[in-house]
């Protein structure tokens, strides 16, 4: 009987990966049952605040919304930079994992994904939104090991490994090593500084605004971490001339995002160089043989395994699944006995 077991064993046992661009929640005995972004809409009347919807819905709005509509991201760069509005988030999102709210429900057990970087504080307004939600109880896993285990590294074996974990708002860097973390860093970059490179790129060289929801679009469809030999992929981008101030469209190339990427991209490399120069030897030796392991969604860029394979001469691979490794990581504590000495108090 694991610790969660001997806390509440008619609870529900639920893993968090509450990202800044996607939540992720992972229920004991289903798996992932939810991955949607973690925006939320609230909608204002008579003075009253109240939430709208959630998820993909709130996503839509997102750009859109009338003067008494609010869509929000409560999080930014991985931690909680609205605790009342995360709180209300992160509560729906648990209602509609578990199948929808009600009062015969049985208070949940949970663990919530944390950047390595976050502080102590950080950490508490994470745990009192999740308690606050509905959780009985609540312990927290580092991302970058929750990353591993979801990428089924052997991170409770005498042997060295390492994990890229890249967010939508941070980029954690971890070497891991019986079942602890040996070294780690992590650099406020993610998605959401990609999405931000590529809507500053656009208006300074072609004098056109484009929303959030465009760059993120145009990062996933011609975003690339390596420079093509000519001008690659075409995409039509629609947006608002600064010149005029009228709706207007123009291409931009694959190549032309390459150019946009390079700083954040760049920024990435250098943070896992960096973790490479402060690994102990005899890890550096394991890493040899393991290579690195890419997880999260930026992992998911274009040519983004190369940069980092040109930069560092190691074997770099993106773990299967990449954008749900880090809830499956953290889900993975609820079955295996193995991995609940890894898990942090809140």
């Amino acid at each position: 009987m694991n610790i969660f077991q001997r806390l509440a064993p008619q609870g529900h046992e639920i893993a968090i990966d509450l990202g800044t661009v996607n939540t992720v929640i992972y229920v004991r005995g289903q798996g992932i049952v939810l991955n949607e972004p973690s925006v939320i809409a609230l909608e204002t009347r008579n003075g009253m605040r109240s939430v709208k919807v959630v998820g993909n819905d709130a996503k839509l709005m997102m750009g859109k919304t009338p003067a008494n509509i609010e869509a929000l991201r409560p999080l930014r760069d991985g931690v909680i930079a609205d605790i009342d509005v995360a709180e209300q988030m992160i509560k729906h999102f648990i209602d509609k994992a578990l199948g929808g709210p009600s009062r015969l429900r049985r208070r949940s057990n949970v663990v919530v994904c944390v950047p390595s970087c976050s502080t102590h504080v950080e950490r508490r307004a994470i745990r009192d939104a999740a308690t606050n939600a509905g959780a009985i109880s609540v312990r927290l896993i580092e991302e970058p090991l929750a990353a591993a285990i979801g990428a089924g590294l052997p991170v409770a074996e005498p042997r060295g490994t390492m994990v890229v974990d890249i967010g939508g708002g941070t980029t954690e860097v971890a070497v891991l090593s019986l079942g602890g973390v040996a070294h780690s860093s992590s650099v406020r970059v993610g998605g959401d500084k990609m999405d931000d490179m590529i809507a500053s790129y656009v208006r300074r060289k072609h004098n056109m605004m484009i929303g959030e929801m465009t760059a993120e679009r145009v990062k996933l469809t011609i975003g690339t971490a390596v420079r093509p030999q000519d001008q690659g992929m075409i995409m039509a981008v629609k947006g608002r001339d600064l010149v005029s101030g009228r709706p207007s469209e123009i291409s931009v190339s694959e190549a032309e995002m390459a150019e946009a990427l390079a700083e954040p991209v760049g920024q990435i490399v250098s943070a896992v160089k960096a973790a490479l120069e402060e690994t102990p030897p005899e890890l550096s030796a394991d890493i040899i043989d393991e290579g690195i392991t890419l997880t999260g969604g930026g992992a998911l860029l274009r040519g983004m395994d190369q940069a980092i394979a040109k930069a560092t001469g190691l074997t770099v691979r993106v773990a299967d699944d990449a954008l749900i490794c880090v809830a499956m990581g953290a889900g993975l504590t609820f079955e295996e006995r193995a991995y609940q000495g890894i898990l942090l108090a809140a």
